[in-house]
């Protein structure tokens, strides 16, 4: 008898935590990275590190998905941010591994002159 009770305790417990599991998939980490450019930057300097951080996604394998855009709020409250890109990453480790991945280093040496303003926000994802 103390057997099965044992056994339907733990068939009990296990069924519970795969539903917690079901309910409340894995978090995800976002890592994101906005700039601003000075006035009179060359749309084509601007093309080249779009696409070069762009291209990251394609180098290195710890970046789940990527994704960028323009900022269109009519709100006028970007402070001069103009281009959004988002990293997902499934750990921090992952993450941590990314900044410090040669592919990123080159990335970020391209950005020779800076953005004139650069904001990154990292958290992770709640539905």
């Amino acid at each position: 008898m103390k057997k099965i009770l044992l056994i339907a305790l733990v068939l009990v417990s296990i069924y519970s935590t795969v539903n917690a599991q079901q309910a409340h998939p894995k978090q995800l980490l976002r890592h994101v990275v906005m700039f601003g450019w000075k006035e009179g930057t060359d749309a084509a300097y601007i093309s080249k590190v779009v696409t070069a951080l762009n291209d990251l996604k394609h180098k290195i394998p710890v970046i789940k998905s990527f994704e960028w855009g323009t900022n269109n709020s009519p709100e006028n409250l970007n402070n001069g941010l103009t281009h959004c890109f988002i990293l997902t990453f499934s750990s921090e480790a992952d993450r941590d591994a990314y900044l410090i991945h040669p592919d990123h280093k080159a990335f970020v040496a391209i950005l020779n002159p800076a953005p004139d303003k650069i904001t990154v926000v990292d958290y992770w994802a709640n539905e």
